[in-house]
């Protein structure tokens, strides 16, 4: 029987794939998470993706006791991109940095050795485009989103010890299929616009620099990470995704333009408080497993992408809804009372 491994954010985008896979390997799977997104399915994720025990609970109010006989951590749940970030930059301190550290402080005094921080690669912020960032670059967090990563990983850090094994996955930023699908995701945006209204609108100049990496790839690279030696993931930083998956988001735009040709590009250049641009070298992490392959590139994702959007009859209206919109499901649930001020559910379980 493999380890049992709490996975946090389970019923999220990222967590229903990866509780999928990590079942599949044969782990037991606990998940936690507040559910927010309950109501934002594409699809049913099945008994595949349910765990073998699930705690409703949001991740500031976690106990030791929610921790009981875990032997791994694997830490997704939080405000998930920039533009959630930005709504309160003190609370997404207080989720996605505070309740990191007090989960690492519990899974540590709970005797938990393997802690696998999802970070994002949105922490370089701005880089030079000339050459590829890797994890020894400077850090240039831009939103209240990639500053809480920043601090969490340095207190993660702190926290480090000869028998507690904190890992910062610098994640690319996620495409592909979820059950609890996002469309504010760079690929799965524009693949969407083209299927569904004939156009690939891209919001910036098209210019920015993305690396990108597919959901179920990076699943795998989790489970690999979680089953390396101590000695060879304690308390290091691996960019997730590959060399030659980063791409200017006008690329992405003629990638899926080849997928719908039909589909016209506009370039409508209305950046928000997003201005990130950056390469990223992923070279430590194919050295430090040469065993791994990626299954996944843009084109296959795009492939697929566009055969899940039919099949599960996307339509124009849960494009134009909050459904697959993490911001706007956030307002909405704040302007329909079902969450507090401090994005905690109404009358359920803080």
């Amino acid at each position: 029987m493999k380890p049992t491994v709490l996975i946090t954010g389970n019923t999220g985008y990222i967590g229903t794939v990866m509780a999928k896979h990590f079942k599949e390997a044969s782990y037991n799977v606990v998940g936690l998470d507040n559910d927010l997104y309950r109501e934002n399915s594409l699809f049913s994720s099945g008994d595949e993706a349910k765990p073998q025990k699930q705690i409703i609970k949001d991740i500031r109010q976690v106990t030791a006791n929610d921790l009981e006989g875990v032997d791994a951590v694997i830490h997704l749940a939080g405000l998930s991109n920039d533009p959630l970030g930005e709504l309160n930059p003190g609370l997404t301190d207080e989720i996605n940095c505070v309740s990191t550290l007090q989960l690492a402080r519990l899974a540590k005094s709970k005797g938990i050795k393997r802690f696998l921080f999802s970070s994002s690669c949105s922490i370089y912020g701005i880089s030079s485009v000339d050459f590829s960032i890797n994890e020894t670059g400077r850090l240039k967090p831009l939103t209240a989103y990639a500053k809480a990563k920043v601090d969490a990983e340095s207190g993660l850090a702190k926290l480090a010890d000869e028998n507690f094994h904190p890992v910062f996955m610098r994640n690319a930023t996620v495409y592909g299929l979820s059950p609890k699908m996002r469309l504010d995701l760079v690929v799965n945006n524009l693949t969407a616009w083209a299927y569904l209204k004939g156009e690939i609108a891209i919001m910036s100049d098209g210019t920015p620099w993305r690396p990108i990496v597919h959901v179920e790839d990076l699943s795998r690279a989790f489970k690999t990470v979680l089953e390396a030696p101590h000695k060879k993931i304690h308390c290091q930083a691996f960019n997730i995704g590959s060399n030659t998956e980063n791409y200017q988001v006008k690329d992405i735009a003629l990638k899926v333009g080849s997928a719908v040709p039909e589909a016209s590009i506009k370039i409508l250049n209305k950046m928000g408080p997003d201005e990130r641009t950056y390469k990223v070298d992923f070279s430590k992490f194919k050295d430090a497993f040469p065993e791994f392959k990626w299954l996944w590139n843009v084109e296959k994702g795009i492939e697929a992408l566009l055969d899940a959007y039919k099949r599960y009859s996307l339509s124009v209206d849960d494009f134009e809804s909050d459904k697959y919109f993490r911001v706007r499901t956030i307002k909405s649930l704040l302007e329909s009372g079902k969450i507090d001020e401090n994005l905690k559910i109404k009358g359920g379980q803080a």
